[in-house]
């Protein structure tokens, strides 16, 4: 056997009942999954981006302007006031998830992770800008494990699905005659049709509430469900009411009625998975209230929106981290949160202000300055000048938009990438036109910049990464949305070739034009660097020189499994000062890490990012196996949830005594073996060779014995260059060996460890448990202060009411899958070494299943799925 099996070796690959002929087309589009959703997303964004323009057709943006100068600041504070009450009732929704887990939340420490969580995802939200993403950040640090904040966010996201749809049935039965009459529809027939919707989910929740299956732990209590409907439907018509007071007042249409196609215009946006619903939600309002009002007012009012409802809470979130980074000077214990806080939120709030500072560059490129403001410049600076500004202002804005992927994994390079570009484009503002507007959210990104500086310690080349098929699709949508503002702006000027070489001041569609040129241009410069560059041989074997690399960084360290690095079945990647690896292999499409960083505290960080960067760059998922709890942090700071998959058995060789009480079992299987001869040896390096061919005859009898084969990855296996390697412990009847382990030792002594055990099928009895205890003894002798026992998976795991599916699944399999595995048997077999237990876990990105990624790691450990079902 081997001593540190750790895995279900009976788990079937789950594509096991697929057809043969179907299976390549499945592999496909699941290793093309992710491009195929942004290529679906930017379809659907051209579609909704063309439509408006057709709708528009009439409208000039001169009369779009006019009715933004005619929206009275009395409107623009009301509509204020109603986003600050939406925030506060979005915070509400988790605060209502973490009492349904048990949690005591802490008002004011929930209500900052869940504001910049909403500013973030309502803005950008996509990838590591998503709250989803900026949650398991914060939350993680206040105490939150993986697991639970994977239940905040489900529990978050299915109450705003179940919500949106009650409120929006509820409000069309109320006011079934104005709705149906706007729709065209007949009343009864809509309120039969919301009368149904309800009672099926009234249906659908009693019957869960009711029944005792699997998920009925994780449904809420009745009192949290009803809290968080109110919540919900209060939320809607709130931020309804933000757009609703900025509509024109002429508008013919009733508030019920409008928060119906609000709602409906939410919930096509969230479906279209186009970032914050850029485009569906004005398609859906031109389209249902076009003929209720003025078009042009209804632009002007759902360009204010956006400003107010998500422009504004994002700066406003970026002030209040500046706030918490300049808590640091005052050193204050009560503080200390906040500043901690601050500090993790910092890199996604920077790098959504990047976003949107350059997406403003590239929308004002295309968008006439006025009259006056042009004549005043024209005076003071030369055409040359202002049109030289105006082309690499749209340019910049592409830049920052990059560049924010570099701050979200804390890139130094990106970090002066965007400081050096972000201030170039703030002194353009004052020479291409005057844009105070530009120039101050400019200045908010280049202070807070300045502010966070140390927080980008990452030496990592922003060149050298590849842009995932989200931020393709989202530099995509920016182009196509600039090019619909163009083609609308200047619907008027009849184009021709000449408008390409008219450099005067007063020339504003040619300027436009250049500038989308060059911002088309760019952006098919990046795509096709990211979507061509060539797959570097990232999963190769490592060279002996690599593995005498990694060996030297093991041998500094205490932990002792990580000389499994000497089977050479791994990849190996080095951090930057050399002082740390992380070993990896890659099975489907998860790129898995054994253990997570090795080495130099210092560098895990940057090991992190890399191999989550690597494995995204080639369509991979993510996946670190068997991590410590001191590395979660680590993982949670790039978006990733721990799932805990068992605990670890670390025996103290320093309080060891076989001579007390407790050690009494031990004590005798010590005697129990002079007594039958049997002795004792471990045989270093040097002599290993001369008994190699004796364990081999020990090990193929064992294999035969279990009817099993080798394994590998995160187990050892009899390949006589790694046996050769280490020292053999060795357990001898009548000269003959009959039973060895593999050990496993760093120079730090802090623990030792054993790889392979097997034993012949003439050992007397109880000749492991001779040989353990006599491995016990030895190590102590020789100074290792504990010794590991490896990993009882699943062990350890609690489910209580509010625990996530895992942690039942998890308990469940270890309480009845005796048939496939002995996990009780295992755990119960160390536990009277006297261990103490440190808990490991298996850290998958947040929208990855945790069982899907440990099919992956059991077919890694099995040798695929022929290797998993022959043991």
């Amino acid at each position: 056997m081997s001593w540190r099996s750790e895995t279900p070796e009976s788990v079937t690959s789950a594509g096991e009942g697929v057809p043969a002929r179907a299976r390549p087309l499945r592999d496909w589009f699941g290793r093309n999954r992710t491009m195929l959703l942004a290529l679906v997303t930017w379809v659907v964004f051209a579609a909704v981006a063309y439509t408006t323009y057709r709708i528009t057709g009439d409208i000039r943006y001169q009369d779009i302007l006019r009715a933004l100068e005619e929206t009275s600041w009395r409107d623009i504070l009301i509509a204020g006031f109603f986003t600050v009450v939406s925030f506060v009732l979005l915070a509400g929704y988790d605060v209502n998830a973490l009492r349904h887990l048990g949690r005591s939340p802490n008002l004011v420490q929930v209500g900052m992770v869940a504001f910049c969580a909403y500013a973030i995802g309502n803005t950008v939200g996509f990838g590591p800008l998503s709250a989803g993403a900026v949650r398991y950040r914060g939350y993680s640090r206040l105490g939150l494990s993986g697991e639970q904040v994977a239940a905040v966010i489900a529990f978050v996201t299915l109450s705003f699905g179940i919500g949106l749809t009650v409120t929006t049935a509820l409000a069309a039965l109320v006011a079934a005659d104005q709705v149906a009459a706007q729709a065209g529809l007949s009343p009864l027939a809509l309120r039969l049709l919301s009368g149904a919707l309800l009672l099926a989910l009234a249906v659908m929740a009693a019957f869960l509430w009711r029944q005792n299956g699997r998920l009925r732990p994780h449904m809420p209590r009745p009192v949290i469900a009803l809290q968080q409907l109110a919540i919900t439907a209060a939320d809607l018509m709130v931020t309804a009411t933000v757009l609703w007071v900025l509509l024109p007042q002429d508008l013919e249409v009733s508030w019920i009625s409008f928060v119906i196609i609000y709602a409906i215009a939410i919930g096509l946006g969230v479906l279209s998975h186009v970032p914050a619903g850029l485009g569906v939600l004005e398609a859906v309002i031109l389209t249902s209230l076009g003929g209720s009002t003025g078009t042009d007012a209804l632009l002007g009012s759902l360009v204010l929106y956006r400003v107010i409802y998500h422009v504004a809470p994002l700066l406003i979130a970026v002030v209040v981290v500046a706030w918490t980074e300049a808590l640091e000077a005052l050193h204050s214990p009560r503080l200390e949160w906040a500043q901690r806080m601050g500090t993790l939120l910092a890199p996604s709030l920077l790098a959504s202000l990047a976003v949107i500072c350059g997406v403003m560059l590239i929308f004002s490129s295309v968008i006439p300055a006025t009259d006056a403001d042009l004549a005043w410049i024209a005076a003071y600076v030369p055409v040359q000048l202002i049109e030289a500004a105006h082309f690499l202002s749209s340019l910049i804005g592409l830049v920052l938009f990059v560049a924010a992927r570099g701050l979200t994994q804390r890139l130094d390079g990106a970090y002066w990438l965007t400081l050096v570009a972000a201030a170039a484009a703030f002194v353009f503002t004052f020479v291409k036109a005057l844009a105070p507007y530009e120039a101050v959210m400019l200045a908010a990104l280049i202070g807070f910049l300045i502010l966070s500086r140390p927080l980008f310690d990452r030496p990592a080349s922003l060149l050298s990464q590849t842009l995932t098929p989200p931020w393709l699709a989202g530099i995509a949508t920016i182009a196509v949305s600039a090019i619909t503002i163009l083609f609308f702006v200047y619907k008027d000027v009849d184009y021709s070739h000449d408008l390409w070489w008219q450099f005067e001041v007063s020339a504003e569609a040619p300027r436009g034009l250049r500038a989308l040129l060059g911002v088309v241009i760019l952006s098919s410069v990046i795509a096709i660097h990211s979507l061509l560059k060539p797959s570097r041989p990232e999963t190769d074997r490592p060279e002996d020189d690599e593995v005498q690399r990694a060996l030297a960084i093991v041998d500094a360290q205490d932990g002792s499994e990580a000389n499994l690095v000497r089977m050479r079945d791994k990849s190996l990647i080095f951090s930057a000062s050399g002082d740390a690896f992380l070993m990896y292999a890659v099975q489907g499409q998860s790129w898995i890490s054994l253990f997570g960083p090795i080495g130099a505290q210092g560098s895990q960080a940057e090991l992190i990012w890399r191999f989550i960067e690597m494995a995204r760059a080639n369509g991979g998922r993510p996946v670190f196996y068997q991590v410590p709890p001191a590395l979660l942090p680590l993982c949670a700071d790039a978006g990733l949830r721990g799932l805990k998959l068992g605990e670890r058995a670390l025996v103290d060789l320093e309080t060891m005594d076989l001579q007390s009480s407790q050690w009494a079992e031990q004590r005798q299987a010590l005697r129990k073996g002079e007594r039958t001869g049997l002795t004792f040896e471990v045989v270093e390096p040097a002599g290993v060779a001369a008994i190699l061919d004796e364990l081999q005859q020990v090990s193929d009898a064992w294999l035969a014995h279990q009817d099993t084969r080798e394994k590998g990855f995160a187990l050892g296996r009899f390949d006589r260059s790694y046996v050769a390697e280490q020292p053999v412990a060795v357990l001898r009847a009548e000269g003959r060996i009959v039973a060895f382990a593999t050990i496993m030792t760093t120079a730090t002594k802090a623990e030792a460890t054993v790889d392979l055990m097997r034993f012949a099928r003439n050992a007397p009895s109880g000749s492991m448990d001779v040989l353990f205890c006599n491995i016990l003894v030895e190590m102590k002798r020789q100074g290792f202060r504990s010794f590991s026992l490896g990993m009882a998976p699943l062990s350890g795991i609690t489910a209580s009411q509010s625990a996530p599916f895992w942690n039942h699944l998890g308990q469940s399999v270890f309480e009845h899958g005796e048939r496939f595995y002995n996990f009780r048997g295992l755990r119960s077999f160390k536990a009277k070494y006297r261990p103490d237990w440190q808990s490991r876990y298996l850290v998958t990105p947040g929208g990855v299943s945790p069982l899907a990624a440990l099919v992956d790691v059991t077919l890694l450990i099995g040798g695929g799925l022929r290797g998993v079902i022959r043991k």
